[in-house]
């Protein structure tokens, strides 16, 4: 079956809810997880001192942030008895880096959450699940 389920967080509720399906699957599996969050680089203008933010405070941020929701995936896989690494990576578009973790990490399935964006906001934002369940070269497994 599964030996290593790679479960992306973006810290909102309904990837918590994925967090949950994907520990249960490992521990029925006997798998392992790893946890993944995807930091936004630096928003780059012509005009670099009118940045509001430094750049290291941003990247400083940024890993912040992202260390916090890999911590609290990694805690809520743990307290469910199954071992579960947590990962910090830097791209522009999550999905891509998803997908690049799971092949550099030897993921052999994906669960993530979808936010269920319908109409024109899904059109305008897109969907990183979406992009995922598309190019994905193993399973995927999409939480509601």
């Amino acid at each position: 079956m599964f030996k290593r389920i790679l479960v992306p967080t973006d810290g909102s509720e309904i990837t918590a809810k994925a967090v949950q399906t994907a520990a249960a699957m490992a521990r029925l599996t006997g798998a392992s997880l790893t946890a993944l969050s995807v930091k936004e680089p630096f928003p780059y203008s012509a005009i670099s001192e009118m940045q509001p933010v430094p750049p290291q405070e941003f990247y400083d941020a940024q890993e912040r942030i992202a260390s916090e929701r890999v911590k609290t995936a990694v805690d809520a896989a743990k307290a469910a008895g199954v071992a579960c690494e947590g990962f910090t990576v830097e791209a522009l578009h999550a999905w891509e880096a998803i997908l690049e973790h799971t092949k550099t990490q030897n993921c052999d399935l994906i669960v993530m959450a979808s936010h269920g964006r319908r109409g024109l906001s899904a059109m305008l934002l897109g969907s990183e699940t979406q992009k995922v369940l598309t190019h994905s070269t193993v399973p995927v497994l999409v939480v509601k």
